[in-house]
């Protein structure tokens, strides 16, 4: 395989390359004229500086490097709970990592054959995407995923033991939870006694009715799309496009039609919260919905398995009425338990945290893309500005930052930027904009590509969430099980080290976990100059620390502006603007200097401490 770094650019990535003028007196600007300044935020900031790390729970171990397009979990391997040690977790542990999100834990629709291992048997190919199948096609809500387990009749209990095990290495568990939609296979033959199922009492012969599981079609039969397959592999015994469904139930992505289309949800059906969705949208909320009480059932079930936390997918398409109940419910059971909300709409961001209950959302639509057209060359640093001072004023600490997740495509792949250094300075700024959470997609941190067609997936530039597959710089770091790096090139060892300085500096320092925010662009005009709208600048800062953050986003050229912090912001920061300070750069490890004349190197990031000179 390619190499996706070459030994060139390996002295970029040791990120302390920059020089500093001969010492002098600190240099600082005017005030701004108005009461209300508008580099700041009046945000009272709260410490929820989460640090996950997400593993695609069937990938993540595997040490299988086949990688067979569309090939069978045999062929291609499948990564298991067990891999998932301690000398694993203790791996990311000692990268400032607090949360482990394991996607796709629950079971979810298959081709793979379980029967003579005493599990399920295969699902229909029609309705399935990809051998492996989607973990958000989930086919019993009440049970585990039977490919990652050893000995697929014991599933649930390794799964447990991998809870114990994580909580043991000093870090908390995120599954998913996906309340949206449901295989269209979905059965539950691992629910609790008495549960009746998803659908079992519906009335079919009506379109909507309140305490119905589903949406139907009455009197039309399903026409599953055909998906193609442009490698011609045999993917199940049933690829026939005869999948019997009658009548026929609405798509997952809102579908209210029996023949959806391959760009679909289709393998999905969507759930009922009482939304009559053919009829203006009327809502049935009172008395609660049966589907309300059967989420809040499952709920319940996971978070009684000690898990810290739920991932929920596509939290816009269920009703904010639905969330402001049933969050508040599961907290009476386990009260610490967090509640992250997959979320697109900026709009509807406040609504779904003060009315849904939801402790944090993504920040995708604001954050993530702008810093993706930095990355690109297509942006520049006034879509940072935007974020925190429009799109998630008052509530940037409740927001998910992160550069890569199973949905997005990886920073290396040549659909994304081809680079995996470009996310140097983007991903100091996810981390250390806000004292909300930060996410990291496992790969990400050595680069890993995505190259490849691994089946359903296709080449898009993402690690597939459908097929079975190696991920081979993953496994490099991986090394057959000793978690230790030692396959990674030079360069690739930089890159993980540089993630592991961020990430360990992020969950440590006062002023990026619960700091105030002051915005340093205006101070310095830079957004006057195009080369300087790749340079970003902000300061966070508490009584105990203030630390000054630069990064700039050019890939190739060198920056030097004198930067310069206003007399408001020394005040803000309970600093003297007439006394002299030193900075000293905690994520280059680099000494400290007197003055702010920086040499600012392509792709690089500084985090200063200021303090007194002695």
């Amino acid at each position: 395989m390619k190499k996706l770094l070459v030994p060139a650019v390996a002295a970029s990535l040791a990120l302390a390359s920059f020089s500093f003028s001969l010492p002098s007196s600190f240099s600082s600007v005017s005030e701004p004229n108005s009461l209300a300044d508008p580099n700041t935020t009046d945000e009272v900031p709260q410490d929820h500086k989460l640090v996950i790390y997400q593993v695609m729970t069937r990938l993540f171990g595997n040490k299988t490097s086949v990688n067979k397009p569309y090939g069978t979990n045999a062929e291609n391997g499948v990564g298991k709970f067990n891999d998932i040690n301690d000398l694993a977790l203790q791996a990311i542990k000692k990268m400032g990592v607090s949360h482990v999100w394991y996607t796709g834990v629950l079971e979810h629709a298959t081709m793979s054959d379980f029967t003579k291992a005493g599990g399920p048997g295969p699902d229909d190919a029609d309705v399935v995407k990809g051998r492996a199948g989607s973990p958000y096609a989930i086919k019993d809500y009440y049970d585990i995923a039977p490919d990652l387990a050893v000995d697929v009749k014991t599933r649930k209990q390794e799964f447990e033991a991998l809870v114990k095990r994580t909580h043991a290495n000093g870090l908390k568990v995120i599954i998913d939870f996906i309340p949206n939609h449901v295989a269209r296979s979905y059965k539950s033959n691992a629910k609790p006694v008495g549960v009746v199922d998803l659908g079992e009492k519906d009335d079919k012969t009506v379109a909507f009715a309140p305490n119905n599981n589903f949406y139907y079609l009455p009197g039309k039969a399903l026409v599953v799309p055909k998906a193609g397959n442009p490698l011609g592999a045999v993917l199940g015994p049933k690829e026939d496009g005869k999948y019997a469904e009658m009548p026929a139930k609405a798509t997952g992505n809102d579908v209210f039609s029996e023949a959806p289309k391959v760009d679909d949800w289709y393998e999905t059906v969507k759930l009922n919260y009482g939304v009559d969705y053919q009829n203006n949208r009327k809502t049935h909320f009172e008395p609660i919905p049966d589907t309300w009480l059967k989420m809040r059932d499952i709920l319940v079930y996971w978070a009684q398995k000690d898990v810290d936390g739920f991932r929920c997918d596509m939290v816009e398409m269920v009703p904010t009425e639905f969330w402001a109940w049933v969050i508040p419910e599961v907290k009476k059971v386990k009260p610490n338990i967090i509640f992250m909300g997959e979320a697109y709409n900026p709009k509807e961001y406040r609504n779904y945290l003060e009315k849904g209950k939801f402790d944090y959302l993504y920040d995708k639509v604001g954050l993530y893309d702008g810093l993706r057209r930095l990355m690109t060359g297509s942006g520049n640093t006034e879509d940072i500005t935007k974020v925190w001072s429009e799109e998630s004023r008052g509530f940037g600490s409740r927001m998910l930052r992160f550069l890569e997740n199973h949905d997005e495509q990886r920073i290396a792949s040549k659909e994304f930027a081809g680079d995996p250094r470009t996310a140097i300075p983007a991903m100091t700024v996810s981390a250390t904009l806000g004292s909300g959470p930060v996410m990291v997609y496992f790969g990400q941190e050595v680069g890993e590509p995505a190259n490849g067609s691994e089946g359903f997936s296709g080449a898009d530039g993402r690690t597939t969430i459908f097929d079975y597959w190696g991920v081979p710089e993953h496994q490099k770091w991986m090394n057959g099980g000793k978690f230790d790096g030692g396959k990674l090139d030079g360069v690739q060892k930089q890159l993980r080290d540089f993630y592991s300085r961020l990430l360990n500096l992020t969950s440590t320092s006062d002023a990026i976990r619960r700091g105030r925010f002051y915005e340093l662009q205006d101070a310095n005009n830079l957004g006057k100059n195009y080369d300087q709208r790749r340079v970003y600048s902000y300061l966070r800062y508490t009584d105990k620390q203030q630390l000054l953050i630069i990064a700039n986003f050019s890939k190739d050229v060198t920056l030097t502006p004198k930067i310069e912090i206003p007399k408001s912001a020394m005040k803000a920061m309970g600093l003297d603007p007439t006394k002299f300070y030193t900075y000293t750069d905690l994520l280059n490890n680099a000494p400290a200097t007197e003055n702010l004349n920086i040499t600012l190197t392509p792709l690089s990031a500084y985090v200063f401490e200021i303090k007194p000179k002695q």
